[in-house]
């Protein structure tokens, strides 16, 4: 059974950790500043303002920096303050046993994602595709901080996971499937797989998006995924955005959907805003959602923290 963190209140202490790519400094200041006026307590690694070209420290340092996090009992929740390459390399570095026995909220997107499910098949912890440090700015719009706080705040259930009234969520096979929701960031789960840390889909509700990526690069990545038996294993498929993905030869992300993925017959909901979009659904990963394609209804059916 998964283990859910504790919830989130005002006063609480999170703890900020740069797991992939380095951030500008000013960036993580104003989100520590932002969360510090929302009334939380903060805590910053010893390697978060680290930078070394495309990555932030080595990996032994950003995993030092995560398993401290975890060990610290002051700390409530672990966010990180982007994705960016580099998040997979920490991976053999952590302690899943000590991550078990001092379970946490842990938020994110992009490449966060691999670290999120890898928490999940390895230490049963349920975490969150939701906002990261980079997204705690006054222009961050309302809709993102609702979806997020709702998640890693509420006890009772079932809860929906709702997209911006204008923007629908759009059925492409029908059916009515419950389980737990993984997945993320498409890229950086082609990269797991062939390792310890390739991702389980069977019985579950595989979610997937990606961004800045030409479609025929999409292509190529389900593919992939299709070839390695991952969309035979899991029961259906939630397709969020893809930003910034051009179209390639002709085809746009909205064709490879209909060509590649409608025809393999799974339960298939796509359009939810979430991750690099502007709008940033919530969505808990390891706890039991019910996909309705027939109401286009995303349902989470317990809930995703405990007191």
């Amino acid at each position: 059974m998964a283990i859910k963190p504790r919830q989130l209140q005002r006063g609480d202490t999170i703890g900020i950790v740069t797991l992939g790519s380095p951030l500008e400094a000013n960036i993580i200041n104003e989100g520590i500043s932002t969360l510090r006026n929302m009334g939380f307590q903060v805590i910053v690694g010893d390697y978060v303002y680290t930078a070394n070209g495309f990555l932030a420290g080595t990996p032994e340092q950003q995993a030092s920096d995560l398993m401290k996090m975890f060990q610290n009992q002051q700390v409530k929740m672990i966010l990180p303050t982007r994705g960016g390459v580099g998040v997979a390399s920490i991976l053999p570095y952590l302690d899943f046993n000590i991550i078990k026995s001092n379970p946490k909220i842990v938020s994110g997107y992009s490449d966060i994602t691999i670290l999120l499910n890898v928490l999940y098949q390895f230490a049963d912890l349920v975490s969150f595709q939701s906002l990261m440090l980079l997204d705690f700015r006054p222009r961050t719009p309302p809709y993102n901080y609702n979806q997020f706080f709702n998640a890693v705040t509420q006890l009772s259930a079932p809860w929906t996971i709702n997209n911006p009234p204008e923007i629908p969520l759009v059925s492409k096979v029908q059916g009515n499937v419950t389980g737990p929701v993984v997945g993320g960031n498409l890229t950086s789960f082609v990269g797991s797989l062939g390792t310890p840390y390739e991702m389980d889909t069977k019985g579950k509700i595989l979610l997937l998006e990606d961004t800045h990526e030409p479609v025929n690069t999409i292509f190529r990545y389900l593919n992939h995924l299709k070839l390695a038996g991952k969309f035979d294993d899991c029961i259906g498929i939630i397709m969020g955005e893809c930003t910034e993905c051009q179209p390639a030869y002709g085809k746009t992300y909205e064709n490879l959907i209909d060509e590649f993925l409608v025809p393999l017959g799974k339960p298939l909901i796509t359009n939810l805003a979430s991750a690099h979009g502007y709008y940033k659904a919530a969505v808990p990963l390891g706890v039991n959602v019910n996909m309705n394609t027939f109401n286009r209804t995303l349902t989470v059916t317990e809930p995703a923290v405990i007191i």
